[in-house]
C-alpha cells in the first residue's frame, strides 16, 4: 500500500488567520487603549505607544455610580450614567416581555388548532424581514401624535418588543415541536392544569431556545440606534444615542466616548458567556429543525 503524504499547510492560510484576528481584535484594542488615555495623549503623535494609563475617563462616565468624587471633575455630568441605566432597563425589560409573550404565542401556534394558524406563523416570520428604517416614520408619528409616549422608556420598550417578537416566536416554535406531546398528556392525566403543563413541562425542555432568543433580543435592544434616536428624549436616551449626540463640531471627548463604548460592550459579553452552551445548542437546533 502506498503511504499517503500530506502537503504542509499553505503559509497563506496562516496569514489569512492572523489578518482576521487582527481585524476582529484590533478595533477593541484601540478602543481600550484610547479609553485609558487623557485627551492630551490622544491628540499627541508621540504617545501612541508610551503613555501613562488612567481611569479618569471611566470615572467621568460613571461618576453617578461612584462612592467618591473624582478630583479631576468640577461637576459630575450624569449624561452617560443615565444612558447606561436607560439601556439596562430598556434591554432587560423588553427582553423579558418579549420572551413571556413569545413563548406563549409560539406554544399556541404549535399546539392549538385554529383557523389561519399557518398564515399567522408565516406572517410572524415575514414581519421580521421588515427593516427598522421602514417603520421609523409611521412609528414616530403614531407614538408622538396619537399615543403621546415618545420620549419615554415605555415607548421604546414597546417598539423593541414588537421588533423582536416575530423572531422569538419563529425560533421557539421549532423547539416546542420537538417536545413530545406524550409528556404533556401524562402531566394532564396527573392533574396538571394548562399553565402547569406549560411552565413545568414545556419551558424546562426548551431552555436552549429561550437562551438563544434572549441573547438575540437583548443584543438588538442594547445596540439599536435608529428607532431610539427618533423616540428618545434627553432623559430616556440609550448609550448608542448618547455617544452619537456627544460628537460635536467643536468639542469631542474621545477618551470618555471610548470608555463608554467599552462599558457598552460589557453587558452583552457577560450575557453571552453565561448562556454560551445554550446559545450554541439553541441556534443549531433552531436552524436545522422546523
Amino acid at each position: 500500500m502506498s503511504q499517503k503524504t500530506y502537503d504542509r499547510q499553505n503559509p497563506a492560510f496562516y496569514v489569512l488567520i492572523v489578518m482576521l484576528v487582527i481585524m476582529a481584535i484590533g478595533p477593541i484594542y484601540l478602543m481600550l487603549v484610547t479609553s485609558l488615555k487623557l485627551n492630551v495623549d490622544i491628540m499627541s503623535d508621540t504617545s501612541s505607544l508610551i503613555f501613562m494609563p488612567t481611569l479618569r475617563n471611566y470615572e467621568t462616565a460613571l461618576c453617578d455610580f461612584l462612592w467618591y468624587e473624582p478630583e479631576h471633575l468640577r461637576r459630575c455630568d450624569p449624561t452617560f450614567g443615565r444612558a447606561l441605566t436607560n439601556s439596562l432597563i430598556i434591554g432587560l425589560v423588553s427582553t423579558a416581555i418579549t420572551l413571556v409573550i413569545g413563548t406563549m404565542a409560539a406554544y399556541a401556534l404549535v399546539r392549538f388548532r385554529f383557523m389561519g394558524r399557518d398564515v399567522v406563523s408565516i406572517w410572524t416570520l415575514m414581519m421580521r424581514m421588515v427593516p427598522p428604517a421602514v417603520l421609523l416614520v409611521p412609528v414616530f408619528g403614531i407614538w408622538t401624535f396619537q399615543f403621546g409616549i415618545d420620549g419615554t422608556r415605555g415607548g421604546i420598550i414597546l417598539v423593541y418588543v414588537a421588533l423582536n417578537l416575530p423572531f422569538v416566536i419563529w425560533i421557539l416554535q421549532s423547539f416546542i415541536v420537538q417536545v413530545p406531546i406524550q409528556l404533556e398528556e401524562a402531566a394532564r392525566m396527573d392533574g396538571a392544569g394548562p399553565f402547569q403543563v406549560f411552565f413545568l413541562v414545556v419551558l424546562p425542555l426548551i431552555k436552549p431556545g429561550i437562551a438563544a432568543a434572549s441573547i438575540f433580543t437583548f443584543r438588538v435592544a442594547w445596540n439599536e440606534f435608529l428607532l431610539a434616536n427618533a423616540l428618545a428624549d434627553r432623559n430616556s436616551r440609550t448609550v448608542p444615542v448618547t455617544i452619537v449626540n456627544s460628537l460635536t463640531e467643536f468639542d469631542i471627548d474621545w477618551g470618555v466616548i471610548m470608555a463608554t463604548g467599552m462599558l457598552l460592550a460589557v453587558p452583552p459579553i457577560i450575557f453571552t458567556f453565561m448562556a454560551s452552551r445554550q446559545i450554541i445548542t439553541g441556534m443549531t437546533a433552531g436552524a436545522v429543525k422546523g
